[in-house]
Order: structure tokens, then sequence, then C-alpha cells
């Protein structure tokens, strides 16, 4: 506990804190600063050193090469209502690549979602015009489908149409059917690559829709990325909770609620652990909180690298963002077997190389490499060696560039971000009942039984993503709760 936090004694009177957050990650600096701007005192309480939580940069191989710790690329952010709304992206130097994405195929294709939607069906010969069909409709309905997918799904969404072509193209995804729309090879590996990081069984409505968001931000703002890291992200939401009165005290390791008591709110940017142990909470809520479950963990792999990539096909050397591990029918067989618990034997990579287009990451010429697959919980097989022989494939040579790695197993996650049980980066499982289910069937899912006590993470609607949504929700309800605000709650 923080040595300036005060403890009730008897007979003291105890100052009452308005607004206490555990967690700078992108959910918690998100409700920070709705409260901040309401006038109330606000205090965000990060266990680790640093802030940022899932945005932090560091130098994680060797001085000068700044490597994305957690996320790396945020397609949601530059859509996100909530950083729109508050400036944060006009704070920022956003990147927006050319090409959002990328997905080399074994037979020296690659499969090349441009921006710009015309250039990406011109590309897919036959299939183009299918994917532009399927497509269009969501990138020229894109905020409909960002509110659709950007709260919970026990509402009524406010664009209807949007809804109705989203959830279609989810149900012949999800179902299997859209296969048969495509004749080669390249879009369904553009969706594969997409659904895949949704982390469960394919195909799956959950995955399905996951992938066509992925899909349709690719057309629409594209996948941006932040000039100098994911740090960017949180030190400008830090600016602006400063700005407001907030502040961020790091190094306090909240261990119970009861370490919270002199706050009139508590909001949680953490996973549900520490409401499942929380002696307050009803035995009713403890029993629903324990039947909720944490997905595939992730083994991540950090190169430093003398040069470029040497890709064989040099349009993967304008996309930032890489998807790897062949075909769609290869993808779809590698997540269904960590699904079941199995270690894949050609792990499917969502693989970043950030430094093509901001050189700010790395010294001299030099370029940093971010990827990672999903493994079974508990994994301990080191995912370099697979990762080094799948870039071999589409870039011979670029093992000789590889001057340093870094390697982060389920366990080292879970260690270095508790929230992060078992290694699972999402905050629990991402399958349809978990999205309605998180992490209990409510139609205010932040609010606890509790008394001024919410959950704002990933584990709470919509869900994983650095889009700040999670806890703009769950601030906005406890300003109605309990400050009587209610003229910002989105319904």
């Amino acid at each position: 506990m923080c040595s300036n936090q005060r403890r009730r004694g008897q007979g003291t009177l105890v100052h009452m804190r308005d607004v206490t957050v555990v967690g700078s990650g992108p959910n918690g600096l998100a409700a920070a600063i709705v409260m901040a701007r309401e006038g109330l005192e606000v205090v965000v309480l990060e266990g680790a050193a640093t802030v940022g939580g899932g945005l932090r940069t560091q130098e994680l191989t060797l001085p000068g090469f700044h490597h994305d710790v957690c996320s790396a690329i945020h397609p949601a952010a530059v859509a996100s209502p909530f950083f729109q709304s508050m400036g944060l992206v006009e704070a920022l130097e956003w990147i927006t690549p050319e090409v959002s994405y990328a997905h080399p195929l074994d037979d020296g294709r690659s499969a090349i979602a441009w921006h710009d939607l015309d250039r990406t069906a011109a590309d897919l010969g036959a299939d183009g015009p299918r994917w532009r069909a399927w497509m269009a409709p969501l990138v020229e309905r894109i905020a409909g489908v960002v509110d659709l997918t950007g709260h919970q799904l026990l509402r009524v969404p406010r664009d209807l149409t949007a809804t109705a072509q989203f959830g279609v193209r989810t149900l012949a995804l999800g179902s299997g059917a859209a296969s048969l729309l495509f004749s080669g090879a390249l879009a369904p590996a553009l969706l594969a690559g997409c659904s895949a990081h949704a982390a469960g069984p394919m195909p799956s409505l959950a995955s399905a829709g996951a992938g066509l968001l992925l899909a349709a931000h690719a057309h629409a703002g594209g996948w941006g990325y932040p000039r100098g890291g994911s740090q960017s992200i949180a030190d400008a939401m830090v600016t602006e909770l400063c700005r407001h009165g907030g502040r961020v005290e790091t190094s306090c390791t909240v261990t119970s609620l009861d370490e919270l008591r002199d706050s009139r709110v508590v909001l949680l940017d953490t996973s549900p652990e520490l409401l499942r142990t929380a002696r307050a909470a009803p035995a009713a809520y403890k029993r629903a909180l324990s039947r909720y479950r944490y997905g595939s963990a992730v083994a991540k792999v950090d190169l430093a690298l003398s040069g470029p990539v040497p890709w064989r096909d040099p349009a993967l050397a304008l996309s930032p963002t890489l998807h790897l591990g062949g075909g769609a029918r290869d993808i779809a067989r590698s997540e269904n077997a960590v699904a079941k618990g199995r270690l894949s034997q050609r792990p499917y990579f969502l693989a970043a190389q950030p430094s093509v287009l901001d050189d700010t990451r790395a010294p001299g010429g030099a370029h940093t490499f971010w990827a990672y697959c999903h493994v079974p919980q508990g994994s301990t097989v080191d995912p370099l060696p697979t990762l080094l022989d799948e870039l071999e494939r589409h870039a011979p040579g670029v093992r000789d560039l590889v001057l340093a790695s870094a390697i982060r197993m389920p366990a080292d996650l879970a260690a270095y971000n508790p929230n992060q049980v078992h290694g699972d980066i999402y905050t629990g499982e991402l399958s349809l009942v978990q999205l309605v289910k998180r992490p209990v069937v409510s139609h205010a899912p932040w609010r606890t039984p509790i008394p001024g006590v919410y959950l704002c993470s990933s584990a709470t609607p919509p869900g994983p993503a650095v889009h700040g949504m999670n806890g703009w929700y769950a601030a906005q309800l406890a300003l109605r709760d309990m400050f009587g605000v209610d003229d910002t709650l989105q319904e």
C-alpha cells in the first residue's frame, strides 16, 4: 500500500478522496480523465514503476532499440469515440501506413490490405469485386460498426443498417460459409489473419466479428500507430489527466479493496480477481466471477535487427503489421490446436515492424521487430526458433540480421502484469458467451454489487484493444451513480 494513503483510526477523521483508479492502462487512464474533467479529486495507483499498462515502450534488447512491451499497432485508438472526444487523437503524431496489414503465403504471393479499398480489390483478381462488396458497406458505415462493437451487446445499437450488414457477414464468416465466396487464397488469408487476433477457435462468431472489425478499420481509418511507440499514448493520457488536476502514483500495488476504503469511488482497471476475493462482494457475484474463463496465453518475441527484414516481396516492407503462418486453413488449424490446449506445430504469428515508418525506434538504419503467437496456458516452449523459421520462408537471410532478442513466456507476462492471468493478454477468453458475460451478464456490467466500486478493464465490454471505451463507460456510470452527473452518459 502507498505510504501516503491515510488509514482510518479510532476517533480519527479521515479525508475521503473522490476517486481512486487502480491501474494505469488505457482504460484506467480513460476513467481517470473522465472523472477529473468533472472537477473531482482523482488519483491513479499503478503497481509498476512506470505508467501505461499495455502501453509501454522500453529498450528490451539493446540500448537505442525501443520496443513496444505489449500492444504495438492501434486501429481501435484512431477510431475510438473516447480518444476523438478527448482530443487524444490530435495530441499525438499518428503514422497511417499505406498498407494496413500484409499476409505472405508459402507460394511467394502476398495478400496486401492496402488502406485504399479499391487498390486492395484490384490486387485480389477475381475475388476483388467480392472483397469490395463485402467490405465497402462496413467501411462506409464504420461509425455504426464501431458503435455496435464498441459497447456491450445487450443494447439496441444506434445504426441498425450497419448492425445488419455486420451481423450477416459475421454469421457467414463465423459459420465457414464465407469461404464459398472466394475462389483464390489471398482474400481468405486476409480475413483469417484478422480473425486470429481473437485467440480462439476458427471459425467462430467471436473470431469472425473481431476479424471483420479489424478488416473494416484497415480500409477506413487505417491501422495507425503513434510515432515513438505505444508509450506515447499513455504519456498523452497522463498529460490530459494532470491538466485537470489528477495525478498518478507509481510503484503502488493494491492487493485488497480494504486498502481503498478512504475513496468514495474505486475504478478497477484490473482482472476480476481482485473482486472475486473481496470480502465485501456478495457470494452470488463471487460465484459468477469464478465461472469467468481466461483464454489462451501468449509467447512474445522482440528482435533488434541490424537492417530491414529482407522480404522476398518488396510490398511487405511497406506494412508495419504482418500475419504469418501460412494460408487461411493453416491459420485456423493453428488456432484450433491452441484452443484445445495443444501447442501448434506451425503457429500463427501476429508481427509488427514499426521501424519501417518510424525512425525513432532504432539507431542508424537498424530496426525493431515484434511478434507473438498464441500458446496453451503454462507453455514453456521458446517461440524464437519457430518465428525465425517462419521469417526465413519469406525473408531469407533475416536470421543473420538478429543482433539481440527478448523473449516473454506466459509466466513472464503474468509476473510482469498480474492482470494477464496465466499469460492471457485479453483479460478473459474471447468467446461469444464471454462477450455477453463480461464478466457477468448485466445491462451495466461495469458496476459491481459493492457500493462505489466499478470494473473498467478489458474484462468488461467492449473487451480488449486500446480504445479507452471500457474506462469511459465505467466512469460515466460512476458519475451518475455517485455524483449525480448524468449529462455525459453514453447510452
